[in-house]
C-alpha cells in the first residue's frame, strides 16, 4: 500500500466532563502516530459497571489503543485491521480484568483513524458514535448496538422517541461481555477539505440532532466547537447528565 500525502491541516480537540455522575467512567484520547506525520487515531471509551469497573474498562480500551498504534505501520498495515484489533484486544483484556474485579467492567467504544493520504476508517461497539460531516451536512454515522436501535430498525420506534425510551441505555453489544463484540467497520476513501469526524459517547449525542452538531462543527474551530457542545449538553441535561466525552478532528487546506 502506497500512501500519497496531500497538503492539509488537521485540527483536533477532545472534550470530557463527569456530568452529574459521582464517577468519571468515560475516557478519550487523540493519538498522533509516533513515527508518521499525519496519521491519527481518535478513541472514545464509555465505561460501564460498578463504581470503578467502568473506569477500569475504559482505561483498558485506551491502553490497548496506545499499544497497538505504537506497533502500527501506516505504510504497510491496513487501518481497518488496526481498528478491529483494537476492539478485539480491548474486549479480551476487559474480560481478563473482570476475573480479578468485583464489578463487571464493560465499555462502549467509538474510534476513527485518519491517514496521511486522508483515508479514514471507523469502528464502534455499543452506543458511542462516530459522525462524518461534510461542511454542516452529516454524511454518515454509526448505527448503535442497542435495544432501542433494534426497535427503530424493526419500525416499532421513531428516532425521536428513542432518546426518552425507558430502556434507552440497554446495549445489544459492547466490550467485556460474554458475547463477542460487534464488528461493523466502514471506510472513507478520502476526506475532503471541510470534513469533520466526531466520536462521542451517548452522554453527548443524546442532547443533539445531527443538524445541530453539524452546524456547530462547521461554524467553529474544533476547540471552540467541543466547548460549545459540552456546554450545551450540560445545559440540556438539567442536572441529570451522564459522563460525556468526545474527540473531534477537522480537515482544512494548508495555508
Amino acid at each position: 500500500m502506497v500512501l500519497t500525502p496531500v497538503p492539509f491541516r488537521l485540527s483536533a480537540a477532545t472534550g470530557l466532563h463527569r456530568g452529574d455522575r459521582v464517577y468519571q467512567q468515560d475516557q478519550v484520547e487523540i493519538l498522533q502516530h509516533p513515527r508518521v506525520q499525519g496519521a491519527v487515531l481518535a478513541v472514545v471509551a464509555d465505561g460501564m459497571g460498578g463504581k470503578s469497573g467502568g473506569r477500569k474498562a475504559a482505561d483498558q480500551v485506551l491502553l490497548t489503543a496506545r499499544q497497538i498504534f505504537e506497533r502500527f505501520v501506516p505504510e504497510e498495515d491496513e487501518p481497518s485491521e488496526l481498528l478491529q484489533q483494537l476492539v478485539q484486544e480491548a474486549h479480551l483484556m476487559i474480560k481478563l480484568t473482570a476475573i480479578t474485579s468485583e464489578e463487571e467492567p464493560h465499555s462502549a467504544v467509538a474510534a476513527f483513524y485518519i491517514g496521511p493520504g486522508l483515508g479514514c476508517d471507523v469502528i464502534h461497539a455499543g452506543d458511542s458514535r462516530v459522525y462524518h460531516f461534510r461542511g454542516a451536512e452529516m454524511m454518515r454515522r454509526t448505527i448503535d448496538h442497542s435495544f432501542v436501535q433494534r426497535l427503530i430498525d424493526e419500525g416499532k420506534l421513531s428516532e425521536e422517541a428513542a432518546n426518552s425510551h425507558p430502556q434507552a441505555n440497554l446495549l445489544t453489544g459492547c466490550l467485556g461481555t460474554h458475547a463477542e463484540p460487534p464488528i461493523a467497520p466502514w471506510h472513507i476513501d478520502r476526506l475532503e477539505y471541510g470534513d469533520t469526524l466526531l466520536a462521542c459517547s451517548d452522554g453527548l449525542w443524546h442532547y443533539f440532532t445531527p443538524k445541530e452538531i453539524g452546524a456547530i462543527v462547521h461554524a467553529l474551530p474544533p476547540r471552540e466547537a467541543s466547548e460549545m457542545l459540552v456546554g450545551k449538553a450540560r445545559q440540556r441535561a438539567r442536572g441529570g447528565g451522564d459522563n460525556l466525552s468526545m474527540a473531534l478532528a477537522r480537515i482544512d487546506p494548508l495555508r
